[in-house]
C-alpha cells in the first residue's frame, strides 16, 4: 500500500504541481484546503472541484474566519498592490498563515498516521514572505517532532517535504508539466473579477505569467490585462 501524505492545496500552480509531485514519489495525497475569509476565493473553489481529478485520495477542507485577524490585503479592507515584486515584504502576506496551515495539516496527519506533509512554498520567484523559507519550514518540521504523541512515542518522525523551494516558476511549471499537470484547472490571482478572471497586475499573477513566458508556453488561464 502507498504511503499517506498530506498536501497543502490551494488550488493554485505551486499546490497542484506539489500534489503531482507526491504522487510520483509514491504517496497517496489527503489534500487540504482553508476557507479563511480570503479574498481570491476563486482559488478554493477550483480546488473544491479539482482535488480529487488532480489525484487526492480525500479533500479536507478547514473553514475559519482570518478576517478578524485582518492585517493583509487578502483578508482585510486593504488594496492589493499592482505595481510590481518588491523588495518588502507585501502586504498580501498573512500573518503567521503557513505556521498555521501546517499545524492543520500536522494534525490531520497525526489522525491518518501519515508522517509527511507537502507544501508547495517558494524561495525563489515568490513574494518574500518568511514563512517560505527553508530555515522556517526545518523549524516547524523540528516543532512537529517535539509536539505530536505519534513522535514522542516513536511511531514516526515527520518530513515536511518543500519540492519547490529551489526552483523558479518556469522549473515549476515545466516540472508540472512533464506530470501532466492542467495549470488550465489552476488559479493564482490575488484579487480576480467577480467573473473569476486573473487581474494579472498583481504580484501572484506577475510570478505566474513570467514563469510561464520563461518556460516558453501560453498560460492557460484567462487574464484581464498583462503587463508581464
Amino acid at each position: 500500500m502507498k504511503k499517506k501524505a498530506v498536501v497543502l492545496y490551494s488550488g493554485g500552480l505551486d499546490s497542484t504541481t506539489c500534489m503531482a509531485i507526491a504522487r510520483i514519489e509514491g504517496f497517496e495525497p489527503y489534500a487540504i484546503s482553508f476557507a479563511y475569509g480570503q479574498r481570491h476565493s476563486v482559488e478554493l473553489e477550483l480546488a473544491k472541484k479539482n482535488a480529487r481529478p488532480m489525484g487526492a485520495k480525500d479533500h479536507l477542507v478547514v473553514d475559519f474566519d482570518y478576517r478578524r485577524i485582518g492585517g493583509s490585503a487578502l483578508t482585510a479592507d486593504i488594496a492589493v498592490p499592482k505595481e510590481g515584486v518588491g523588495s518588502d515584504i507585501p502586504v498580501t502576506y498573512v500573518p503567521a498563515r503557513n505556521t498555521i496551515f501546517l499545524s492543520f495539516a500536522l494534525g490531520w496527519a497525526e489522525v491518518l498516521s501519515a508522517f509527511d506533509i507537502y507544501i508547495g512554498v517558494n524561495a525563489l520567484d515568490y513574494s518574500g514572505y518568511p514563512d517560505c523559507r527553508p530555515e522556517y519550514i526545518a523549524a516547524f518540521e523540528a516543532m512537529a517532532n517535539l509536539g505530536t504523541k505519534a513522535a514522542v512515542e516513536g511511531k514516526g518522525q515527520y518530513t515536511i517535504h518543500t519540492p519547490l523551494i529551489h526552483l523558479t516558476k518556469a522549473e515549476i511549471i515545466t516540472r508540472g508539466l512533464s506530470l501532466g499537470v492542467d495549470y488550465g484547472r489552476t488559479h493564482s490571482c490575488y484579487d480576480p473579477t467577480p467573473e473569476g478572471f486573473a487581474c494579472g497586475l498583481c504580484d501572484s499573477c506577475r510570478l505566474r505569467l513570467k514563469g510561464f513566458i520563461e518556460a516558453g508556453v501560453p498560460d492557460p488561464v484567462k487574464y484581464v490585462r498583462r503587463d508581464t
